[in-house]
């Protein structure tokens, strides 16, 4: 229904972004590796998107590649893995790293997605591995490599500014929606996000 989606940035939260298209404010879920690479609230923003449909509900996904949609769709074929299951395995590796994985039979490396245990990870290599090839892994990887900017300075800084706000007590989701909406300049450092986070929390 939705191949992609494309407007500004509006909102951030853990497992989630609003893109603001058309008047319309579209709840995407994503990827932890998909949150890494987002720009400033504000921002324009397009996600590939896949809509699953169920009886009591309709979600959205949203990736920044083609690819990582095609790799999000191969992993909802896998017995016993559903869209949340996909979702903490690009979490925690790329599509790159996963291709790799897979290839090379390394059920320990996926298991380490949230949710996903020895069996399932074994079972997703058995059911992917034909579906796969050394030689696309390398292609794919240099092609993502073009198509996805690898982090900027400000995302480093904003990961940090992040991590702080979270040692000192606030959650995840507060300190990483708070981050988003700070502006960040090249001039800015870890500090002065920290301080214009906590000012803006003040007012929360």
């Amino acid at each position: 229904m939705y191949s992609y989606i494309r407007g500004i940035l509006a909102d951030v939260e853990e497992n989630l972004v609003v893109i603001e298209a058309g008047g319309v404010g579209y709840n995407i879920y994503t990827t932890g590796q998909t949150l890494d690479y987002l720009p400033t609230i504000g921002e324009e923003l397009k996600l590939y998107t896949y809509l699953q449909v169920r009886e009591d509900a309709m979600q959205l996904y949203g990736f920044l590649t083609k690819d990582d949609l095609r790799v999000f769709k191969l992993l909802l074929g896998v017995s016993g893995i559903g869209p949340k299951g996909a979702l903490a395995i690009l979490s925690v590796m790329s599509t790159d790293d996963l291709r790799f994985a897979v290839l090379g039979e390394d059920a320990k490396m996926i298991a380490k997605a949230p949710g996903i245990g020895s069996k399932t990870a074994q079972r997703l290599i058995l059911e992917l591995k034909d579906k796969l090839s050394l030689e696309e892994a390398f292609e794919q990887k240099l092609t993502n490599q073009n198509e996805k900017k690898l982090p900027n300075q400000a995302n480093g800084i904003k990961n940090d500014a992040i991590q702080a706000l979270v040692a000192l007590g606030y959650s995840s989701t507060e300190a990483l929606k708070t981050v988003n909406a700070v502006e960040i300049t090249e001039d800015s450092d870890v500090e002065d996000i920290l301080k214009a986070a906590l000012k803006n929390m003040a007012f929360m």
